[in-house]
């Protein structure tokens, strides 16, 4: 069975996070440390950013992140040496390969399939991939036994049915809010009756993703998902970190940082989820 599906059946008494980075952020071995760290967490999935010049979905903290991990040459071969290494150290984690169509073009539709397969990914997700277009490379990720996962937001109403319906594996990712990923304080009073309608719809988990940053956010959301991303916030505490997580006498602290944010956005054991 698939890594994700085997996460999403796990009784968990925790809610469900799936952090975003963006690989090679700010440098390969940082990214690595960072996977490991994540996993050690149990949260239910990791996404892996692969770095990109026009990431069109992303707003200006995760943009500029690319912007880093392009400049330390970071690129998606990279990021499946990375996962790869994560792997061979242990990594159990599922693992979702993030990235943008033109890389997967330039690189080979049916090449990257197998390569993130033999990597060690377990789903894709591709946000500027339209459901119309996505039907080759999701019949070979299912054939490979990974998932394509679609992105569904509130303008997707009328197509909600036609996007999940025809899922057997994985989740459905919610996208909270319109506009570019990023921090936001407040959520629009339809995200919920959005949720709870691609849930009534889904034969799937769905997660949701885009502004969520704090630990009343998880708390919220999970009352209607099953599982939370959190990127930008995330990623902009990496920003801030990012020198002392590269020198070798502060990693340690630096990275005890970045674990009590992800301790704060779970809960803490035992504390029992409200979520579906």
């Amino acid at each position: 069975m698939n890594r994700i599906d085997q996460a999403f059946q796990r009784y968990n008494d925790r809610y469900r996070l799936i952090p975003f980075i963006t690989a090679g952020d700010p440098d390969a071995k940082t990214s690595l440390e960072l996977i490991r760290l994540l996993d050690e967490e149990g949260v239910t999935a990791i996404e892996l950013g692969v770095p990109f010049s026009d990431p069109l979905a992303d707003g200006p903290v995760i943009q500029a992140a690319s912007d880093r991990a392009l400049a330390a040459g970071m690129n998606l071969r990279g990021v499946l040496k990375l996962a790869q290494q994560a792997r061979q150290l242990g990594v159990q984690t599922p693992l979702i390969l993030f990235t943008y169509y033109n890389p997967v073009l330039h690189y080979g539709v049916e090449r990257l399939v197998a390569a993130a397969k033999e990597a060690g990914f377990d789903g894709f997700i591709i946000p500027d991939l339209p459901l119309e277009e996505s039907e080759a490379l999701d019949r070979m990720a299912t054939d490979a036994e990974l998932h394509l996962i679609p992105l569904v937001a509130p303008t997707s109403h009328e197509r909600i049915r036609a996007i999940v319906s025809k899922r057997k594996g994985g989740f459905i990712y919610c996208v909270s809010s319109l506009g570019t990923t990023g921090i936001r304080q407040h959520f629009s009073d339809g995200v919920e009756s959005f949720l709870d309608e691609v849930g009534s719809s889904s034969p799937v988990p769905i997660a949701v993703g885009f502004g969520i940053s704090q630990p009343h956010h998880v708390e919220q959301m999970s009352k209607h998902a099953d599982a939370v991303v959190v990127g930008s916030a995330l990623v902009r505490l990496l920003e801030s970190l990012g020198e002392r997580l590269q020198q070798e006498e502060s990693r340690a602290a630096a990275l005890d940082e970045v674990r009590q944010m992800i301790r704060n956005l779970v809960g803490k054991k035992g504390r029992v989820t409200s979520g579906r």
